[in-house]
């Protein structure tokens, strides 16, 4: 059976553009036993050169009721859980910690997509310094936000800016960044969280090939070596056809790592 999808986005995230009945109807044929819509949220995300400031902050209220209504038609068909991605940045920790109170998420996902107000998805955050000054910012950046804020599950695609430096795979390496990653984990398995084993990197690029989910294969190894046991799968499916994307081959990645269970 492939695995429940808990990271999908649809029409109410501010990067998508997927009907959520379409989403379930994908998940449903491909033979998802579950799903979780995990719809953005990021507070305080600025404007970009292809972006208005406030575009990542769902209408809530809209998401829940559509949801809803989405659960009364599929659920006898497919098992679906409320959920969001929310982004974590040190200023918003209180609205954050808020906001998930405010209503009855199933699931929440803790990412990093800002590193000191910039997101590593455009080139701007990689000019006048390394590559592998870049990605210790940001490992750094997440372990400051994972202590300030834990009102979260798991942690997404711990590798994120993976796919974005200019790089890619080519130029990252687990070990180079072993010490601040291993604080990385110690934080989520002393806290009771899990890892996003996000696919989007396997199904997406095609040249150079991604050959790692986020986390790619080494974090995911030492994580189980360290105790780790929580994992759920996630396709960050932005499209229909995408949902459980790559989840055959991301399987087989996990079991090869020991996890015999998510």
């Amino acid at each position: 059976m492939i695995p429940a999808d808990f990271h999908i986005h649809t029409h109410h995230s501010g990067d998508s553009e997927a009907p959520m009945d379409a989403v379930i109807e994908s998940a449903i044929k491909k033979g998802l036993p579950a799903i979780c819509i995990t719809e953005h949220m990021d507070f305080d995300y600025p404007e970009t050169p292809d972006l208005p400031g406030g575009v990542f902050e769902v209408d809530t209220d809209e998401y829940r009721k559509e949801f809803l209504s989405m659960k009364s038609k599929y659920g006898n068909r497919i098992k679906m859980f409320f959920g969001i991605e929310l982004g974590m940045q040190p200023q918003i920790v209180k609205q954050n910690s808020d906001y998930v109170k405010s209503y009855p998420f199933d699931f929440v996902i803790g990412s990093n997509h800002l590193c000191h107000g910039e997101d590593p998805y455009y080139p701007a955050f990689y000019e006048g310094r390394s590559e592998s000054e870049a990605y210790r910012d940001f490992f750094e950046s997440t372990l400051e936000n994972i202590k300030l804020f834990n009102d979260f599950d798991v942690l997404g695609h711990l590798d994120y800016i993976v796919r974005y430096a200019p790089s890619l795979e080519a130029g990252y390496n687990y070990l180079t960044y072993k010490e601040i990653i291993d604080e990385i984990l110690k934080e989520i398995i002393s806290g009771g969280k899990g890892l996003d084993v996000n696919t989007k990197s396997l199904y997406t690029n095609s040249e150079p090939a991604f050959k790692n989910p986020n986390p790619c294969r080494d974090i995911l190894l030492r994580y189980k070596e360290m105790g780790g046991e929580i994992i759920t799968f996630g396709s960050d499916a932005h499209k229909a056809k995408n949902v459980a994307g790559a989840f055959n081959l991301v399987t087989d990645i996990v079991k090869g790592c020991g996890f015999t269970a998510y």
